[in-house]
């Protein structure tokens, strides 16, 4: 299915205007050639460089995970964003028994999909022409993929669409979704009759399936807080949650391994049996027989950029080196020593810089910071200096370059500093394009006179462009409420008693973890940026800790379910009753509700006249009145019910 172009943003002509570079001419048609792109200019040039190619797409890879998504952001600006992959790499470390976020792998599937897609579209099957650049750092590429991930097809719904409900939800089971009673996290789907709700791997919000027989009869996103549906939607496309599914493949690996690698026949035998559990991939370099990298499945007709390769090859050197003291400590670690005393060898999560262009067709690029000979064609760019002062030298060199015929064009954050902008520069006598399109940095290139300027070019204020993840509670304000030695909840697992936040450093690599302690003295090590898997304890008296890896859990949360369950129905045939129980209307106001309410000497604020207003209403309806007004001291819930009452009384 072709994803919908997205409307092109106001930066969009800006790569066409990057066409008639010189150097990109230089280059154009050749399968290998490198030239010279400063860092601030990299974006736009790279964008230039996918309008005047033919080749699709293009697949630019950078040094580190900081420069990509810096790089996709900006791209994304002047393509779409639609236009623009980022495929990510794992936050875990190698063999860090905890899984990846459910995001990251969806993004990762999502690329693979589109890049499948591109190539059908070579060889004249259905195209996803929006696909134009995919960005990758290089530990991303290294990293090896899970079997068969290139085979995953997304589930795609549609309003009107014939799907039987039960097959969706196994499809999305097998897809690693977890099923749950709500949807509150990514990688979850619950289902209330012929209501299927799903929080896609991709998806900023979840989404409700509605149902009426096999047909889609309604499709929305809804919100998490209050479970209201708020958008309808076109189209929802749900990619899996896991990178690593155990496939009938991986599932007789897994079997295999049991005799072969008994130190981990704990591990096998859940990935053996089909089971989904918290840092399942982190077996992969087991249970992959293929030695395969994102490179490998990029199409003939695509076009790569590798950016400062140099640089490239120490990251990925420094990446080998530390999985081979990770894999060295833990050998011991779980016990993984051959009958000689030995450390076994394990397989590599990720493979040597030279392996990723071994299996490929597409040409591939270098793009140096500076030329490394005085024939290495160079794109004549540069960067803006830091503001100094008042900023009177930038204002000055911006005069200048007016003069001169430069185009110069403005990428502000929001409307606010736009304007604010105009009137700096119009005050200065400056004719400048001031757009609202947030950009990381901006550049000059001489040679086509252009001046773009990020919003941080000309205040000095520098700031991350990430939109901010919703959090269901503030991280700040949970740790100061817990102590060591307090019970905590953690969604997969359950009980345990919080031990407080440590370090621990594997191979060299520190990092933050919340210390769960378990019953028999089992301890899980949670990542600092997974707090959203945990919660305080709510229970009220010391609870019996969980053992982790064994079913009591789930026995506890399907009894809660069967309970809940049994209280919901209690409800409905409640209010069922309530609706059909003959109530009191009283009249609508008189006179004197009126000069009562005319006596009043202070002005209501908006939600107390709206709360008076749905109050009267429910009165005078015959049905029984269920309502509660609530609010904080001072909220004006007396005035409300004087009024009320006043009217009763009448």
């Amino acid at each position: 299915m072709a994803r919908t172009v997205a409307s092109p943003g106001p930066l969009a002509d800006l790569p066409d205007r990057v066409r008639d570079e010189p150097a990109l001419a230089q280059v154009l048609g050749r399968s290998s050639a490198t030239i010279a792109v400063p860092d601030a200019a990299r974006a736009l040039v790279a964008a230039g460089l996918t309008r005047v190619s033919k080749r699709r797409p293009v697949v630019l890879a950078v040094p580190t995970s900081t420069e990509a998504e810096r790089l996709a952001r900006d791209l994304g600006a002047f393509l779409g964003d639609d236009a623009v992959e980022l495929f990510p790499a794992w936050e875990t470390l190698p063999f860090e028994r905890v899984s990846p976020g459910v995001e990251t792998m969806g993004r990762r599937l999502r690329t693979l999909w589109r890049l499948r897609q591109a190539e059908q579209a070579g060889e004249g099957g259905s195209a996803d022409d929006a696909l134009q650049v995919v960005v990758a750092s290089v530990r991303a590429l290294v990293q090896r993929l899970g079997p068969h991930v290139e085979d995953f097809e997304p589930v795609i719904v549609t309003p009107g669409a014939q799907i039987d409900r039960d097959e969706l939800v196994e499809r999305l089971v097998a897809a690693g979704y977890r099923r749950e009673e709500m949807v509150e996290h990514r990688g979850e789907v619950a289902v209330r009759g012929s209501i299927v709700d799903v929080f896609p791997s991709t998806a900023d919000r979840p989404v409700r399936i509605d149902l009426w027989g096999d047909e889609v009869d309604r499709l929305v996103e809804f919100s998490v807080a209050d479970q209201r549906a708020t958008d309808d939607l076109p189209a929802a496309v749900i990619f899996p949650c896991r990178e690593l599914l155990p496939t009938e493949e991986v599932r007789e690996r897994a079997e295999r391994l049991i005799g072969l690698e008994p130190w981990g026949r704990e591990q096998w035998e859940r990935l053996a049996h089909g089971l989904h559990f918290d840092g399942m991939e982190s077996w992969l370099p087991w249970l992959s027989r293929e030695e395969r990298v994102l490179f490998d499945l990029v199409p003939a007709d695509a076009q790569i950029l590798l950016a400062e390769p140099r640089r490239m090859r120490d990251r990925a050197a420094d990446l080998m080196a530390e999985e081979a003291d990770l894999a060295s400590t833990l050998a011991v670690t779980w016990g993984a020593i051959t009958e000689d005393g030995e450390r076994r060898e394990f397989p590599r999560l990720h493979v040597e810089f030279d392996r990723l262009l071994a299996h490929t067709k597409a040409p591939a690029w270098h793009l140096l910071d500076v030329p490394d000979s005085p024939d290495t064609p160079a794109v004549a760019a540069s960067g803006w200096d830091p503001v100094v002062g008042d900023g009177s030298g930038l204002l000055q060199r911006l005069a200048k370059m007016r003069s001169d015929g430069y185009r110069i064009v403005v990428g502000a954050d929001g409307e606010g500093s736009a304007a604010r902008i105009r009137e700096l520069l119009a005050g200065e006598g400056i004719d400048a394009e001031v757009v609202v399109q947030p950009l990381e940095r901006g550049c000059v290139l001489r040679e086509v006179q252009l001046a773009l300027l990020a919003e941080p070019d000309l205040t000095g204020r520098r700031r991350a462009h990430r939109a901010a993840r919703p959090r269901k509670r503030d991280a700040e304000a949970f740790f100061d409420d817990l102590k060591p030695g307090a019970y905590v909840v953690h969604h997969q697992h359950g009980v345990a008693r919080y031990g407080g936040m440590v370090k621990r450093a594997i191979g060299g690599v520190e990092r933050d973890y919340l210390l769960l302690e378990y019953r028999g003295d089992d301890k899980l090590y949670v990542p600092s940026d997974q707090i959203d898997a945990v919660r305080h304890y709510t229970g009220g008296e010391a609870p019996t800790l969980s053992r982790l890896g064994g079913d009591g859990w789930q026995r506890t949360k399907a009894k809660v379910r069967a309970a809940v369950a049994e209280i919901a129905q209690e409800l409905v045939v409640l209010y069922q009753k309530r609706q059909a129980a003959p109530g009191h209307a009283f009249s609508p106001d008189t006179p004197w509700q009126g000069e009562l309410e005319e006596a009043f000497p202070f002005q209501e604020t908006p939600d107390q006249l709206t709360a008076i207003r749905e109050v009267k209403a429910d009165m005078e309806d015959p049905s029984p009145m269920d309502r509660l007004v609530c609010g904080d001291v001072g909220f004006g819930k007396t005035e409300v019910a004087i009024r009320a009452a006043f009217k009763a009384i009448q």
